[in-house]
């Protein structure tokens, strides 16, 4: 019955032959059907392609938010170990360097260390978010596009 692209893919459907204009895939000349039968058809179709175009942007929404959820899961876990390693490891590491050094640069170079490191692991968890953002379904956008050039192509081609 479908006589637009497959939702989510802008193409036919596998092995249909292009349909000539003015005419469904199965042959049939659209301009022998009734005015009402085809807008029937046409409020069917739509209705049918937005409920699809929805499911797929929900899809993808959630699939990005999941992205960002783990992202943000990553960040809090690498703040929390990393205080309460810093605790211990602070204290162990002046320790060892008060041997060589005064007390005051062997907290400074730990100190150093730790920025460090936690900059690394921010800088991966800012990633992280980046890669699912913006939560615009791209998928979504792009298709909804290629329905809308879609339907231009063959309303031009129905007026000839």
């Amino acid at each position: 019955m479908s006589t637009g692209p497959s939702v989510g893919s802008g193409s036919r459907p596998a092995g249909e032959a292009p349909a000539a204009p003015g005419t469904q895939a199965g042959g049939e000349d659209l301009r022998d059907r009734p005015l009402g039968e085809l807008v029937k058809q046409l409020a069917d179709q739509t209705s049918t392609l937005v409920r699809k175009e929805i499911e797929l942007a929900k899809a993808e929404t959630t699939l990005k938010a999941k992205t960002a959820g783990k992202g943000a899961g990553l960040l809090g876990a690498a703040a929390v170990i990393g205080l309460l390693a810093a605790g211990a490891l602070t204290a162990f590491l002046i320790m060892l360097l008060d041997g060589a050094l005064a007390n005051w640069l062997s907290a400074l170079i730990v100190a150093v260390v730790f920025a460090a490191i936690a900059g690394i692991l921010a800088l991966q968890g800012k990633n992280r978010i980046q890669r699912a953002t913006p939560p615009v379904p791209e998928q979504t956008v792009e298709t909804v596009k290629e329905d809308v050039e879609w339907a231009k192509t063959r309303a031009g081609s129905a007026r000839k």
